[in-house]
């Protein structure tokens, strides 16, 4: 049936009207962006893997730090991760667990052999350096929905292709960050880059990370992560390797009890 010049201006009036009330909000399209990412990185379980963290002064004097991680994902909560330093001697055996949560502070405890002691850290003092690198207590949780609210800014060319840029701003009023800049590539929804804005919401740091390796046939990790802090010159790497993953850790593994055996 053909439609009449005046049924089709109608129609017309219609779509106009209604096409704007359809589309995404900023706020909708980035919270959408970050709920894929997240939901493209479930399902696997427990991970291990060695990490050489490298610190670099603003003179570029390096000291290098060997580390094992373990991981495990939380049905309904944030993972588990126990991070145990091999050398150098100075810091053999001290150890980081950390139980993340979508509400509420992560709980945190840092063993110190030297002084044969647990020390939790407080949610107040998150923002704090994670032993002497750029990576705040904060920045070592993991990645959960409801600890920001968020906003869709552009689409840009990264070094992936094509990225998502979304703000996310830190529900969390202990945070050290006003916002953190997230580069998302359109394709695997992997993190290109992240900026992160301190109190005053100039920019502080700036996390990048590289080669990113495909495990199970599905889960994305990067060899490296670098992070460059802006304010005072230093940086940190991390490089990973030896990647393992479904090795059947489990609860027992993270267990704040054992961070003082853990070798």
């Amino acid at each position: 049936m053909k439609l009449s010049s005046s049924m089709n201006l109608i129609l017309a009036a219609v779509l106009a009207v209604s096409t704007p009330l359809m589309a995404q909000t900023p706020e909708e399209r980035g919270l959408e962006i970050s709920q894929e990412a997240k939901q493209r990185d479930l399902g696997w379980g427990d991970m291990q893997a060695d990490m050489l963290m490298v610190l670099r002064n603003k003179q570029g004097q390096e000291s290098v730090r060997e580390i094992r991680l373990k991981s495990l994902e939380q049905e309904n909560d944030g993972d588990k991760s126990l991070s145990i330093f091999d050398k150098p001697r100075d810091v053999k055996g001290t150890a980081f667990l950390s139980f993340s949560h979508p509400v509420g502070a992560d709980d945190q405890w840092l063993y110190l052999p030297a002084l044969k002691r647990v020390k939790r850290i407080a949610s107040r003092n998150k923002s704090g350096p994670f032993m002497g690198s750029e990576f705040a207590f904060e920045d070592l949780s993991s990645f959960e929905i409801e600890k920001y609210s968020y906003k869709y800014i552009q689409d840009e060319a990264c070094e992936a292709g094509q990225c998502f840029v979304v703000e996310q701003y830190p529900v969390d009023k202990n945070s050290g960050y006003t916002r953190r800049v997230v580069w998302l590539d359109h394709d695997e929804y992997r993190i290109s880059k992240v900026e992160f804005y301190d109190r005053k919401n100039s920019l502080l740091k700036t996390l990048t990370f590289q080669g990113y390796q495909q495990y199970l046939g599905k889960y994305w990790r990067a060899d490296l992560q670098q992070m460059t802090n802006h304010q005072n010159g230093k940086s940190t790497d991390l490089k990973w390797t030896g990647y393992k993953f479904q090795s059947g850790l489990n609860d027992s593994d993270f267990n704040k009890n054992t961070l003082k055996r853990s070798r």
